[in-house]
């Protein structure tokens, strides 16, 4: 407790960290004020019955990421969601089209130009995600809470305000990214998961206690078997092959550089969130013949608004191991690799360079992308598994999936962020066992 005090010290100390912590603390607020302003038009007395019914399915995922925004029917009803989906478009384009590859080269001005692409695409995602928002507040439930006086004006005015509240969460998070602490875009989304996880606890707890006899022993293992898969997703995360490299020696007068043993770390989930991403909005396009009618649909859309039907898990996890694989091929590139090490006189001992090394990383990385895949696999299906073992529907979202995925990775960022301060000013870090490994920055278009 004495060293957590004197750490909590040394990083108040730091004036730096404690101008970043403040600013984005300030913004995060910000954020989770507009969450809780309903649209105009609606009466947020009537919203009761509404979000009851959201917190079940496919849209209880949306409203995960919004953080509560969703069902709420807020001007931030659809968060940061279109900035990232623009972003992975983007992303793609810049890696499948040659002339975006070229733009992306030409240093700070071609990001400048794809950045301002990614906002127009926004823009354009934003209104067309939002006219279907309005479409579904049309349904019962959300229908009841609509003011009649204010009916002629209501379809053009949220698409203003929904898009402008989207811009608005897309500004916090650049924000956030240029003067606070953290990636902006992560920290807006794990903010808006871990704001709906109090409630949720409250209501399984309220679940197992109403059960009586072993309840609350039932609750104890979900809370113990949670922490496990928090353990597992840390180390999934963190995860990494260290191939060894050497430098051969070089002489320059009296002096004499390289020659010094170092490694080439591979991630085993060097893909991250996005298989997941992927995955889910592939699983999601069936259901668009029914979005604002899930309840009633049969057949195939049935099953893919279903997260614990059997079918629905076995197809979701094999499209996560296959875009495991085909997202890591895209972002991966051994050549370029091997090219890198032979210029700056590096080598793998026993491997000649060239394609050879190549040949010997590509090997490498599909070895470890195989174990990588499955367990991301088997965390996307584990909020359906929770579900059908008696965990309640918003509780089960934290036993895996995207949820906690990108809650822990971003949490960890951040941690390491915030220790890399503090050794950098010699205190020490944040854990006494050793540093917190550094991992890949998750960016706005790693969602």
């Amino acid at each position: 407790m004495k060293k957590l005090i004197q750490t909590f010290k040394n990083i108040w100390t730091i004036e730096e960290l404690r101008s970043k912590i403040v600013v984005t603390l300030t913004l995060i607020l910000i954020y989770r004020v507009g969450v809780h302003i309903v649209l105009p038009g609606i009466d947020p007395n009537k919203l009761s019955d509404a979000q009851s019914t959201t917190n079940n399915g496919l849209l209880g995922l949306f409203d995960t990421f919004a953080g509560g925004a969703f069902s709420r029917a807020s001007i931030f009803a659809l968060g940061v969601m279109p900035y990232i989906s623009a972003s992975i478009f983007m992303q793609l384009m810049t890696i499948l089209v040659p002339q975006m590859q070229k733009i992306q080269k030409e240093g700070e001005s071609g990001r400048k130009k794809i950045n301002q692409w990614t906002r127009y695409l926004t823009v354009v995602v934003t209104i067309l995600q939002s006219s279907a928002y309005v479409a579904y507040l049309r349904t019962p439930g959300y229908a009841e809470a609509m003011i009649p006086a204010y009916q002629p004006y209501f379809f053009l005015s949220t698409i203003v305000i929904l898009t402008a509240g989207t811009l608005f969460v897309m500004w916090l998070g650049e924000k956030i990214q240029d003067k606070g602490l953290g990636n902006g875009t992560s920290i807006i989304i794990m903010i808006g998961i871990l704001g709906r996880l109090p409630q949720s606890f409250i209501q399984e707890f309220t679940s197992k206690q109403e059960k009586g006899g072993g309840g609350l022993l039932i609750f104890m293992i979900e809370i113990a078997f949670l922490i496990a898969i928090i353990l597992g997703l840390i180390v999934l995360i963190q995860g990494v092959r260290k191939v060894p490299v050497n430098y051969a020696k070089q002489i320059v007068g009296n002096r004499q550089f390289g020659g010094a043993r170092q490694f080439l770390p591979l991630k085993v989930n060097s893909a991250g969130v996005m298989p997941i991403i992927f995955a889910q909005a592939i699983m999601f396009l069936p259901t668009l013949f029914s979005f604002t009618n899930l309840d009633s649909a049969q057949g195939i859309v049935k099953i893919f608004s279903d997260h614990s039907n059997g079918w629905y898990m076995i197809i979701y996890a094999v499209m996560v191991i296959a875009f495991t694989f085909l997202y890591t091929a895209l972002i991966f590139n051994p050549k370029q690799m091997s090219e890198d090490l032979k210029r700056n006189n590096g080598f793998i001992p026993g491997v000649k360079p060239g394609q050879p090394t190549a040949d010997y990383i590509g090997a490498i990385m599909d070895k470890i992308t195989l174990p990588g895949a499955i367990f991301l696999a088997i965390v996307g299906i584990m909020p359906g598994f929770a579900q059908m073992l008696g965990v309640t529907q918003g509780f089960s979202t934290f036993f895996g999936g995207t949820s906690l995925l990108i809650m822990v990775g971003v949490i960890l960022d951040t941690l390491q962020q915030i220790e890399t301060h503090l050794l950098m000013r010699q205190y020490d870090g944040l854990m006494k066992g050793g540093r917190i490994q550094g991992r890949q920055a998750v960016s706005s278009a790693s969602y």
